[in-house]
């Protein structure tokens, strides 16, 4: 009860100023993104033993902080060009090996959030989709915690995350797609089974990003990514499954056509 109660003080603090933040948008929200990204790969490159060494490490750090820059003045595609050229002197600076990798991997991967989440939100329809997102995400994560708690049943992947079941799983998606209708019916967006189908798959991703982190977890035999938000362990804990669903909806919007794609189309990709 009293991790309950710590999860849902710090919820109910930093859920309304994150949305305040990306309802403002522009500026406040780039910098809400960059200073996210930058400590969810300072608790990657923490879990993963990589931030000790000094050259890599100030590489990832300066890698990230570029793309933002870029991306914001419109040239996402040099952005993109940077993140992949930080990503390999990464990895030749630390000398390759595990340590090159792993840091290497870390750089991509918060690069490609903060990348995500940028473009979702200066789209045409940014403040739809990144709200769409966002609540997609936060009920997949709320109510498989509680789903999972109520109803227990078969695990999901118990070597992986023990305390993860199928109950839960199905619960998240569930309500994730009830969650993420209502917020497309709100905005009057059309092809609402489009939007239903689009939080179904979302939500999926999303559990799959959260598996993801606790699968490198317990690879480095680490509980929890970091100890910033009380009750939620670290910043990676709290939105692995936000980076997970938000690249993949970008990838998705960029390469493929058809209904899935409708929802991310003009995320300023020119």
């Amino acid at each position: 009860m009293s991790d309950l109660r710590l999860r849902l003080v710090s919820a109910v603090i930093l859920g309304p100023l994150v949305l305040l933040i990306t309802f403002w948008g522009g500026l406040a929200f780039a910098i809400l993104v960059l200073v996210a990204a930058l400590l969810f790969l300072w608790e990657w490159m923490s879990i993963t033993g990589t931030r000790d060494a000094l050259l890599p490490a100030a590489l990832s750090f300066l890698t990230l902080p570029a793309l933002a820059v870029l991306q914001v003045i419109g040239l996402p595609e040099i952005a993109l060009i940077v993140l992949v050229a930080g990503s390999v002197s990464v990895f030749l600076c630390a000398g390759g090996g595990q340590t090159g990798r792993w840091g290497a991997e870390g750089v991509l991967f918060s690069g490609l959030a903060l990348f995500s989440l940028l473009a979702i939100r200066s789209g045409s329809d940014g403040l739809l989709f990144a709200f769409f997102l966002m609540s997609v995400v936060w009920a997949t994560d709320i109510f498989a915690y509680f789903t999972g708690r109520a109803l227990g049943g078969p695990k999901l992947w118990a070597r992986i995350s023990p305390k993860k079941t199928w109950s839960g799983a199905l619960g998240g998606l569930f309500f994730a797609t009830v969650f993420g209708t209502a917020v497309a019916a709100l905005a009057n967006a059309q092809g609402l089974l489009g939007w239903a189908g689009v939080a179904m798959v979302l939500s999926v991703i999303s559990q799959a990003g959260d598996l993801f982190e606790s699968a490198i977890k317990r690879r480095f035999d680490v509980k929890d990514s970091g100890q910033l938000i009380p009750g939620h362990g670290g910043i990676m804990d709290r939105i692995d499954g936000l980076v997970a669903a938000a690249i993949f909806a970008v990838l998705i919007g960029v390469l493929l056509g058809g209904p899935l794609s409708d929802p991310v189309a003009g995320l300023g990709l020119g």
